[in-house]
């Protein structure tokens, strides 16, 4: 090997230099909280490019996120000597990366190559209609419980096989129809972008070798989030004969908090299995917090059982004392958190942005948004749905993407099908299989000569009906002089789309899903006026309906403002904030109470995921960190009394750190008070 210059790990700890150099096969960095992963991968890239001799296209990074996949690519730019080189480098989701592969093997699977992405709401819709049901929690569950199985590698059959309940024979074999369907409409769901390059890469040895000289080295982020489909991609990507493994994964089994979507800390173990060889690097000393925030969390992590030993560690010094308070109910936790951060915010001249407000479930929000609104406190929420997640807004939106490219077969179904028009999924199958054979999309395949024999008259009617109403919406789409407005009125009135809402919907509910196509639309209209002054150009229908879709993949660009961060413990992960409120730390919520019905063995291992929760949230905080529980919580209409988390005993914090003092519950307020005063004496000379 090669020694590297010493500037490629300039500034580093030694473990950290020693994870950027080790070239000598596969390399696992046990990255704990703020120890720096994200340099460690950032590093070793530049190092494979500037001093290994590997060509950037040959490099493959993986991430969880966009938004992750993003800032590493930015900051490899910054690292290197020419940054157009960071261009060429793939750095992506698991997702996207699955997707490529796919988008270039579509031969080889038997995909036509313009085949479709499904989102769960389109698959929603299908399930909906293979299960029969409109019970919306029962559709989701068997959502959940066939995504399960294509990320744990179990083809219908197996999942027949394996069904122990009647409900899982049923979803099972759900689960046999839907794969068909999908297959027939040329399409793939979210799922597949990951299992089908596995059964590819399994089955085309040619194909496995193509890849695998493209992508040469492969960085994976977050290596304890992945479940058994995204390991399986990992291992083919790098095992082959008489080659050896050149990979690095960067995790830490301290913070997998995903079980529920099929992660397993499992294929932590099972790599030390498949690769003998393995180089573990303990990333220990953190970068983020003060030493008792540390120390906390070192002592709640301790409670579970260890694959690989390690304790955090800062030079930071010993910090504020975390304080642990006991509120009556939940309105006065919300009340105290509010006073407590504006009262913070005034003493230390921070900014809103330093605070962050964190919680178990979404459901805990509400009651703290109304009291920081009261007192006038910014604040964004992340781990929400957003505007364009909204089914409404979807529905419109798949029309406009059909005026924009007729090929794009999921808007085809979901418009076709939203509001009903007596087109089926017998219907839709058909065409499927139709549009299939010739290769041509599914609107396309609606005109086709001989679609005729396949459908009779009023399956047949209604389709050409629909197609021909988005062909004329599409004829004066593009032109220059057409009024986009008047256009899109016209649209939604031809769709009738009211109507279907309050059809559909109980009366509250679709006048709020009405609210929102019309602000949806009204903001579309503006954007095609150029803006209510007029100074810009005019927009074509087709024009905004290209921004829309642009703007719904880059939702969350725009700048951060400066507000208080509420987020799910879960969207929190990665992030950092100076000061940290830690939520209704009670037992029942965290830890979350689950299925009273478990067996014992998983609910020990719910208690331990619990626990990696509370740890991530706690290495959240820089500096401060609250933690405030119930006595009393609002449940449905009445109050029911709450304990104190097992997790804050767990903390180990000493006595005159967490002692929750009643009468020190109004201070801030008055504290407050007390500071203005202060402030507006006149200054005696």
């Amino acid at each position: 090997m090669s020694h590297a210059p010493h500037h490629a790990t300039h500034g580093m700890n030694r473990p950290q230099g020693e994870a950027v150099l080790y070239m000598e096969g596969p390399c696992l960095v046990l990255a704990g909280a703020g120890s720096g992963k994200t340099r460690v991968i950032t590093t070793k890239i530049a190092h494979l490019i500037e001093n290994c001799g590997y060509e950037a296209r040959n490099i493959a990074a993986v991430t969880f996120t966009n938004k992750a996949a993003h800032e590493m690519q930015e900051r490899i730019a910054k690292l290197l000597k020419n940054p157009k080189e960071a261009k060429h480098l793939t750095v992506c989701t698991f997702h996207s990366l699955g997707m490529q592969i796919l988008r270039r093997e579509a031969k080889e699977l038997g995909l036509k190559d313009r085949f479709s992405i499904m989102d769960s709401d389109d698959c929603f819709s299908l399930v909906q209609d293979l299960a029969m049901t409109t019970d919306k929690q029962l559709i989701r569950r068997i959502q959940n419980e066939m995504s399960l199985w294509k990320n744990a590698l179990i083809d219908p059959d197996t999942a027949i096989k394996q069904a122990v309940i009647e409900e899982q024979a049923e979803a099972a074999r759900i689960y046999r129809n839907y794969v068909a369907t999908l297959s027939s409409y040329q399409a793939v769901d979210f799922d597949d972008l990951i299992r089908l390059p596995v059964e590819l890469f399994r089955n085309n040895e040619e194909v496995r070798d193509r890849w695998q000289r493209k992508l040469r080295y492969l960085l994976v982020d977050e290596y304890q989030d992945t479940n058994t489909c995204q390991y399986e991609l990992v291992k083919l990507m790098v095992t082959g004969v008489g080659k050896k493994p050149m990979f690095t994964a960067v995790g830490d089994d301290d913070q997998a908090i995903y079980a529920w979507r099929g992660a397993t800390i499992e294929n932590l173990k099972q790599l030390q299995v498949d690769f003998p060889d393995l180089k573990v690097i303990k990333l220990e000393q953190n970068y983020r917090s003060t030493t008792r925030i540390l120390q906390a969390a070192n002592a709640v992590i301790g409670n579970n059982p260890k694959l690989f030993d390690k304790q955090l560690w800062s030079e930071h010094g010993l910090g504020e004392p975390i304080k642990v308070m006991a509120m009556q109910d939940d309105e006065q936790e919300a009340e105290q958190v509010a006073i407590m951060i504006s009262a913070h915010k005034f003493e230390r001249r921070t900014k809103f942005s330093d605070y962050a407000i964190l919680y178990r479930g979404n459901h805990q929000a509400r009651v703290i948004e109304q009291a920081l609104r009261k007192e006038r406190i910014p604040y964004t929420i992340s781990g929400g749905q957003s505007f364009f997640d909204r089914a409404e807004i979807k529905d419109i939106v798949s029309y406009l993407r059909l005026v924009a490219n007729s090929d794009d077969d999921p808007a085809f179904i979901r418009a076709v099908t939203t509001p009903k028009r007596g087109v089926g999924q017998s219907t839709l199958e058909a065409l499927g299989a139709f549009a299939g054979q010739w290769q041509c999309s599914l609107f396309e395949a609606v005109f086709k000569g001989g679609l005729e024999a396949k459908l009779a008259d009023r399956q047949l009617n209604p389709l050409r009906e629909f197609c021909n109403f988005i062909n004329g919406l599409e004829a004066r789409a593009s032109k220059r002089g057409e009024n986009a407005a008047e256009l899109l009125d016209e649209m939604m009135k031809e769709i009738n789309y009211e109507y279907y809402l309050y059809d559909t919907f109980d009366d509250r509910q679709a006048q709020s899903k009405w609210q929102n196509v019309l602000d949806f639309t009204n903001w579309l209209k503006e954007k095609g006026t150029g803006g209510k002054d007029g100074t810009a150009e005019e927009k074509s229908l087709l024009e905004l309906t290209q921004m829309v879709a642009l703007m719904t993949m880059l939702e969350g660009r725009d700048e951060e403002p400066d507000a208080v961060r509420m987020s799910t413990l879960h969207a929190s992960k990665g992030l950092e904030y100076p000061h940290v409120f830690l939520v209704g730390v009670e037992e029942g919520i965290l830890p979350h109470k689950g299925d009273p019905d478990a067996p014992v063995e998983t609910l020990a291992a719910r208690i331990e995921e619990e626990r990696r929760l509370m740890y991530v949230g706690i290495t959240r905080a820089q500096r401060s960190l609250h933690i405030t529980w119930c006595k009393r919580r609002k449940r449905a209409r009445e109050s029911i009394n709450c304990d104190m988390s097992r997790f804050i005993k767990e903390m180990k914090l000493d006595e005159g750190d967490a002692l929750p003092q009643e009468e020190e519950v109004m201070t801030p307020k008055d504290r407050l008070a007390n500071l203005k005063a202060l402030l507006s004496k006149p200054k005696v000379a």
